[in-house]
């Protein structure tokens, strides 16, 4: 797998009906490693060791409707007090991310609301605080720290 922006970390891989799989401490279970996975499984322990994020306001895949589809968001973070605090979408590093990828991270946001969102495919980083009020977005340098 490539090398990413976010620091390394101490995974753990184990083969599973031949497919490597990565261990997914928010899953607490093996996760086939996809492209996607490993941009993903980078961002949740950047989150946990370098911006002190506690593992149990982190959400992984969870189920949402869009147009009467079935669809999942990668990683959701929750503030202290139980409000979705920001909504990530991962691309694998393959992916460009571009207009379609932010297009499908808002309409996911649409559901959530959320004070952020974020864009990754683990080279490039896009932030966003969302201003609903005036209908503003805010690009920013760095991830927020949590509330």
């Amino acid at each position: 797998m490539e090398e990413l922006v976010f620091p390394p970390f101490n995974y753990k891989l184990r083969k599973e009906n031949g497919k490597v799989a990565i261990f997914d401490i928010i899953r607490k279970k093996y996760i086939i490693l996809a492209p996607e996975e490993w941009v993903r499984q980078h961002l949740i322990h950047f989150f946990i060791n370098q911006l002190n994020y506690p593992k149990s306001l982190i959400s992984v895949e969870d189920g949402l409707k869009v147009n009467k589809m079935k669809k999942r968001s990668d990683v959701l973070v929750y503030d202290r007090q139980g409000k979705i605090f920001m909504v990530v979408e991962c691309k694998s590093a393959k992916v460009k991310l571009n207009q379609n990828a932010m297009i499908q991270l808002s309409t996911y946001n649409q559901k959530y609301n959320s004070e952020y969102i974020a864009l990754t495919n683990g080279l490039q980083v896009y932030v966003c605080k969302m201003d609903y009020e005036n209908k503003m977005v805010d690009y920013l340098e760095q991830f927020p720290l949590l509330k």
